[in-house]
């Protein structure tokens, strides 16, 4: 295969001493002429490929049926209206919906009738207390800038906007609806907004702050203010009874403490302290909020499972108020149900499967709504009744049009509906440390498969099941999906996390080929038969696992990646994830981050993996030119002549985009995988 030439530039920076090559600085200037056409010219070879991919078409087609099972989120009550997000067959965007104070249901705002090219999103919305108006932030074409409006919900007329700029900004209304509170990104920090007045009024500020969090009582009179720095935050509490919003007398919960901490304050008068402070797998807490700073444990730490969300039922009788938990033990989800008053644990909320489940809603203090998924069921809204003990999934036929295992009703396909089965396997890391995975697969198919090993590591995100088009397809087609549950994610709790963050980054790649080696020596898979994929922080995976460790695999994806780690920093929202990574400013950080650099890495003559980076023109949170560097290095070095490869895509970004959209680049990663893993047979084609 003939690459696009792009020249090689004797660009070396010199960073504490160390000598930095960076030969293709150019490619990082989008508007440069020469990497205009040397992208063009790869476009023109990733077309050409694409076309010849074994299956592409057939994948496409399932993978279209599958994604039309559809999604809905659990309502959201407030007042006698719940506000829910609901995608049917066909539809390009999930779209927000409304029902009450009567029976009969609403259409409130659909992107794609705002923006008929699907190149709009509704990044977030929020309610006020009455259900009267909301507040909605929608961006265009991926760069997820988003401006924030103000409907009257009875009208459905937009009576106030843009506010902002914003950017997936937490709302907090005032009682009343007259305001909220919100975050501004220029300049950044928390402002107060006046509905109808368009001057806004700087309430809070710290520097060096990652991201700010927002949280307001249900009365109004409590506002709570969290500033994240890398793994920790700091948090205030102010008490706007008889105060002037503009001026919070905000008083300190938790400053300069290393761990990570979120606080409510219910109708009760309580303060509810989530925190992972003295406690990894994280406990419950609560306090008085005229001394927010003190707490003391309701559900203590499991040793075991990660504590991920409450909620309160105080409507259930005056002498047993409820306390549901959820917590995630292993990567599934369980919910307890406990005592509101001593936590004392009294049973748990009948689960459809071994899967993940939403956010906690609660209605009249009574019954807790929230959405279930596992790899082979859509995502449902189930309810949980406090006074009867029972569950029940919530008749919505726009969010029921898929059955479990995967195969959508009205399927064209006669084919008899293959068993998915999934299995929880162990490996053992570089340091000994045990790691899980999770391996989805048809039931009765033996010897080594075609595989995609998926991974993330990053962030404290744990990795759950969840409904997937694409695990599905690949699975139904014979292959197998594992995931590795790595350190650098949250499935085990805050020190989980650490161990695979800064200095101890290298950890989290050392579990992934871990997890490649047992999939090898188990039999499910082969070197030769081994593809591996990751996504933003999951691209980072990828790029490490491909360039330390390329004989153990036939593939790889790496979509919207982090790869040039010296440089991440400059560009995107890389300064706020110092906290995560580290900086090049630091001498010993700088050493850890160039030692596993996956640009940095590349060596002449190697056998790489057939790779595909898939990246994004409108992506503000990783920066393209991370890909593009590390293509053309790659290109250049490789020694075998396995296709390196690059997909661009321009008006999207990092985040949400129209399902057909994400459903062709679905088709051609799998195809891509498929081809060069031996998936589908010529016979197959």
């Amino acid at each position: 295969m003939r690459y696009p030439y792009v020249e090689r530039e004797a660009v070396v920076d010199r960073l504490h001493g160390v000598a930095v090559p960076d030969p293709y600085r150019r490619l990082e200037d989008p508007d440069d002429a020469e990497t205009r056409r040397w992208l063009a010219a790869q476009d023109d070879l990733w077309r050409a490929h694409a076309a010849a991919l074994p299956g592409r078409a057939r994948l496409y087609t399932r993978l279209a049926e599958l994604a039309d099972a559809g999604m809905v989120t659990a309502p959201l009550w407030r007042g006698e209206r719940a506000f829910f997000l609901r995608r049917t067959a066909g539809q390009e965007h999930a779209a927000l919906h409304v029902t009450g104070p009567g029976p009969a249901e609403q259409l409130l705002l659909d992107p794609s009738v705002i923006d008929p090219t699907g190149l709009t999103t509704l990044d977030a919305w929020q309610p006020d207390p009455d259900g009267g108006l909301l507040a909605y932030q929608i961006s265009r074409r991926g760069d997820e800038r988003s401006e924030l409006y103000v409907m009257d919900v009875r009208t459905r007329r937009v009576v106030d906007g843009p506010v902002g700029p914003c950017r997936y900004s937490p709302v907090a209304w005032l009682a009343g609806g007259t305001g909220f509170f919100y975050v501004r990104t220029e300049p950044r920090g928390v402002f107060l907004h006046r509905t109808g007045i368009p001057v806004d009024v700087p309430v809070f500020a710290r520097e060096g702050v990652a991201s700010y969090g927002l949280e307001i009582s249900a009365d109004g009179r409590w506002l709570v203010v969290s500033a994240s720095l890398g793994s920790r935050n700091d948090l205030w509490l102010a008490d706007l009874a008889g105060g002037r919003p503009e001026e919070p007398d905000l008083r300190v919960v938790q400053e300069g403490v290393d761990a990570r901490t979120a606080l409510t304050v219910a109708r009760d008068g309580r303060v509810y302290v989530v925190t992972d402070r003295d406690a990894p797998r994280v406990r419950l807490c609560v306090g008085d909020p005229q001394r927010p700073d003190v707490w003391k444990d309701l559900v203590p730490a499991d040793p075991e499972a990660v504590l991920a969300d409450f909620a309160i039922l105080d409507g259930t009788g005056p002498s047993r108020p409820l306390l549901l938990v959820t917590h995630i033990r292993h990567a599934v989800a369980e919910i307890g149900v406990h005592d509101l008053d001593t936590g004392e644990r009294l049973g748990s909320v009948p689960l459809p499967g071994a899967g993940s489940v939403g956010s906690l809603s609660v209605r009249h203090g009574r019954e807790a709504w929230f959405t279930y998924t596992d790899h082979v069921t859509p995502p449902a809204v189930w309810r949980f009744d406090g006074r009867t003990g029972e569950t029940a999934p919530w008749p919505d036929p726009g969010a029921r049009a898929a059955i479990p295992g995967g195969r959508p009703r009205g399927s064209s396909s006669g084919d008899e509906e293959p068993r998915i089965e999934s299995h929880r396997l162990h490996c053992v890391s570089a340091d000994g440390t045990r790691v899980s995975m999770l391996v989805i697969a048809r039931a009765g198919l033996h010897g080594p498969r075609p595989a995609i090993l998926y991974g993330y590591g990053g962030f404290g995100v744990a990795l759950t099941p969840a409904y997937a088009a694409d695990t599905l397809a690949w699975t139904e087609a014979g292959g197998v999906v594992a995931v590795a549950m790595v350190r650098g994610g949250g499935e085990e709790g805050e020190e989980w996390h650490r161990a695979g963050m800064l200095e101890r980054k290298q950890n989290t790649f050392d579990d992934f080929v871990a997890a490649a080696e047992k999939l090898i020596s188990d039999g499910w898979t082969a070197p030769d038969r081994l593809g591996i994929w990751g996504e933003s922080n999951g691209g980072l995976l990828v790029g490490a696992a491909l360039t330390q460790r390329p004989d153990l695999f036939a593939a790889a994806v790496c979509s919207a990646p982090l790869l040039d780690m010296v440089r991440y920093e400059r560009s995107g929202l890389g300064p706020a994830w110092r906290g995560e990574y580290g900086s090049a400013e630091d001498p010993d950080l700088f050493r850890c981050l160039l030692g596993y650099s996956p640009y940095h890495r590349v060596r002449e003559g190697v056998d790489y993996p057939a790779t595909l980076f898939t990246v994004f023109g409108g992506d503000t949170r990783v920066d393209p030119a991370h890909a593009r560097k590390m293509c053309a290095a790659l290109q250049q070095a490789t020694g075998g002549d396995r296709p390196i490869l690059l997909r661009h895509e321009g008006d999207v970004g990092h985040g949400a985009r129209a399902t057909s959209r994400a459903t062709a680049l679905a088709a051609d990663t799998l195809a891509f995988i498929a081809a060069h893993t031996g998936l589908f047979q010529p016979e197959h084609r």
